[in-house]
């Protein structure tokens, strides 16, 4: 049984605690978003050739938005460009990750330095991502999440009450439930760099994997914009000749020469 980084303590801070309904029409049980921190949002996720793009921005920081759909404890090891975002070694899906409570919400934020901070994740050139600093840059451009649930402990069982006794259990039960519901090929231009250190504080818990093998794995390739387009990623419709436009003038025109009488 391994001692494993928490988020509980490690990004609450930073996100809070947020029980979310679950969506019944999901059936992996924990969701990926990258945020871009400078708009505050998640990037779109593109499609192309059976892989998962999105558009990062060169000096922008982003996190990894976690959200665990499921009503049980998880394990989620992730990488960036490689590498275990929290021990910085050649990533493995059995290696240390994040645990996250039923229907918690946490944010990533960078690689971990220590219990208390972590380096910020920031879009970078590839020759200065972490990855390629620490002579490592083979796979620069992807982010890793493998998922694993956790195996069902054992409970000592409990000797039957007496009717009488079982009876006058059940009264507080109800009443204890009913409050817990109240609650082309294209040379990539953006690696993932080592930024400022921030405060993100984490603790440990054990965690028993249910399986070797993890129940979910995502991989996502990131590169810029223009990268996107250039690979035929992302599409531009291109404006009908003979179309009308509404708004046909971009700029501000010179006004004609001025005559002198």
């Amino acid at each position: 049984m391994k001692r494993l980084i928490l988020p509980l303590l490690a990004v609450l801070a930073l996100t809070g605690f947020k029980p979310y309904p679950p969506d019944p029409g999901r059936t992996d049980p924990v969701e990926l978003s990258i945020v871009d921190r400078d708009q505050g949002s998640a990037l779109p996720w593109y499609s192309h050739r059976g892989q998962r793009w999105v558009a990062g921005q060169n000096g922008h920081p982003y996190s990894l938005r976690l959200y665990n759909r499921s009503p049980g404890r998880v394990l989620v090891v992730l990488s960036v460009d490689g590498l275990n975002v929290i021990n910085g070694e050649v990533a493995s899906p059995d290696q240390t990750g994040y645990v996250l409570e039923p229907w918690q919400s946490a944010d990533i934020t960078g690689w971990r330095k220590s219990r208390q901070e972590v380096a910020q994740f920031v879009f970078t050139d590839p020759g200065r991502s972490y990855a390629s600093r620490t002579g490592r840059p083979d796979n620069i451009g992807v982010i890793g999440m493998a998922v694993f649930n956790e195996a069902p402990q054992f409970r000592p069982p409990v000797a039957p009450a007496p009717p009488m006794a079982r009876q006058r259990a059940q009264a507080p039960a109800a009443e204890s439930s009913d409050r817990s519901l109240s609650s082309v090929e294209v040379t990539g231009s953006l690696g993932t760099g080592h930024g400022a250190r921030e405060s993100s504080y984490s603790g440990s818990t054990d965690f028993r994997r249910a399986s070797r093998i993890p129940v979910q794995q995502v991989s996502v390739r990131y590169d810029s914009e223009r990268n996107l387009i250039a690979r035929g990623i992302i599409t531009r419709p291109r404006p009908v000749a003979g179309e009308p436009q509404a708004f046909p003038g971009q700029f501000v025109p010179d006004p004609p020469p001025y005559r002198w009488r």
